[in-house]
């Protein structure tokens, strides 16, 4: 029932990266309208706002996720959830309200704001959750947000444009209602030195009693965690001495703290490699141009349906990852998919390029490609940023290495259109396999393993490292 527990409770967060998935799809089914004479708005979006139509959202995430690596903080998680929740809802009502184009990239850019919850959702899960699941759990971000994906390309293939946009305003405001039942993340009630409140949050999420066993020893460890001295001790005492360290008073600020931990630099830059990554083995541009790419790669099918199935085997890759990467571990998942995802990438283009088959064989390899990017660079990085930083650190860090992913997604987004003008769609993906290919390369060498880990022995892992190094 504990798991059960804590898999609900999981949902209820990742319900806001759904509602993320709706609006960040929505260019892929209303691109066309708008761009179109028969557009529902004043008039037709020019090349560059179409350009900024898929790309704003990532333009205001890059604002917001300052802010959120803050007030996750200040706030805590549980507040972040429901203020960041928000943007969407006021990005519906004003898509529901307003039929002038200025209107709309308003709510675009406005609905972007939410996309920091790709930083807070994840690590509130992991936070809550026990290690035995909490990668699988965690990459629940990625299931709801293909969910949303899903639900976004069947209402705008289905329903006429004003009730979409109604079902939309609706799914979006009940997340945000339903996320205030939650409890504030224990770590963050110990930090502010609220120990009893933080065993019932513990209890509430793991479904057992606030005096049990399971109760206090969790409690213990998050005490461990919060000690801003433990990688001093670990480089002078053995691992057994590490978890008796007890909690000191001292605050550090946050460049005090990143200077004065090696561990946490050497973490931080892996998040930002990973992430990079990530963002440009390119599936980001198939997931919000979708129905037009499907239009080039697979003309003779209907693009409403190629999405359609295309977000489906989003879900069900993200699925299948959420099984593995608790079983097979973080590391080999990431490793072998991207040989996978490069593999597609390099016979798609030429596929797509030279068409030496069917249409067929573009939409297999299309949907191979998500499989593969889903089991690993999908979802890995998001699991990695969540559990590999202390809780002292954990905030600031996560926004710094969500804010370059944010940049990198801009990027992608705005200069796909333009360079598939310039040097075709086939191309594009051979650029794509070299990313695939250099990650599996990066993630041999440098990724450690953390599959069931805290995050006090995780830390240990780079600590290691450095002093096999200096040795």
């Amino acid at each position: 029932m504990s798991v059960l527990r804590q898999a609900g409770l999981a949902s209820l967060v990742c319900l806001l990266c759904m509602n993320v998935g709706f609006m960040y799809s929505w260019p892929s089914s209303t691109l066309r309208l708008f761009s179109s004479t028969n557009t529902t708005l004043n008039r037709p979006m020019t090349d560059t706002e179409q350009a900024l139509f898929g790309s704003l959202s990532s333009i205001a995430a890059l604002i917001s996720t300052p802010f959120a690596g803050f007030l996750l903080d200040r706030l805590g998680r549980k507040y972040s959830c429901v203020l960041f929740s928000m943007p969407q809802v006021i990005a519906w009502v004003i898509v529901s309200t307003c039929y002038k184009v200025e209107g709309i990239l308003a709510a675009v850019f406005i609905s972007g704001l939410g996309g920091c919850i790709f930083i807070v959702a994840p690590v509130f899960i992991c936070e809550f959750c026990q290690e035995t699941i909490r990668g699988m759990m965690t990459t629940g971000v990625i299931v709801y947000y293909g969910i949303g994906m899903l639900l976004s390309y069947l209402l705008g293939g289905s329903l006429e444009y004003r009730f979409m946009n109604y079902a939309c305003l609706s799914l979006t405001a009940v997340g945000c209602v339903l996320t205030s039942f939650l409890k504030e993340s224990p770590i963050i009630l110990m930090r502010r030195g609220l120990e009893k409140e933080a065993a019932e949050s513990i209890s509430y999420y793991r479904g057992v009693k606030v005096n049990s066993k399971e109760v206090m020893q969790e409690i213990d460890t998050i005490r461990r965690t919060l000690n801003p001295d433990f990688e001093q001790v670990y480089a002078t005492t053995d691992e057994d001495n590490i978890l008796k360290v007890p909690v000191k008073p001292e605050k550090l600020h946050f460049w005090q703290f990143l200077k004065k931990s090696q561990s946490t630099r050497r973490a931080l830059l892996l998040c930002i490699v990973l992430y990079t990554a990530a963002i440009f083995q390119g599936l980001v541009v198939v997931q919000v141009y979708a129905q037009p790419l499907f239009e080039e790669a697979v003309p003779n099918v209907s693009t409403t349906i190629s999405s359609v199935i295309f977000a489906i085997v989003l879900i069900i890759s993200g699925c299948i990852a959420a099984f593995f990467i608790d079983k097979a571990g973080r590391r080999p998942l990431i490793i072998y998919s991207s040989i996978i995802t490069g593999i597609c990438c390099a016979v798609l283009g030429t596929q797509i390029q030279y068409h030496w088959g069917p249409h067929w064989v573009s939409a297999i390899l299309l949907y191979s490609y998500c499989i593969a990017y889903s089991l690993g660079a999908g979802t890995v990085p998001f699991v990695i940023v969540a559990e590999v930083f202390l809780p002292e650190i954990k905030s600031i860090v996560s926004m710094i290495s969500v804010e370059w992913a944010w940049t990198c997604n801009f990027i992608i987004l705005f200069l796909f259109n333009p360079l598939v003008t310039t040097l075709g769609l086939g191309p594009i993906f051979y650029i794509f396999a070299v990313v695939c290919f250099l990650t599996a390369v990066f993630c041999t060498f440098c990724l450690p393993e953390t599959k069931g880990l805290t995050v006090d022995i995780i830390q240990t892992l780079f600590v290691k490292k450095v002093n096999t190094a200096n040795a």
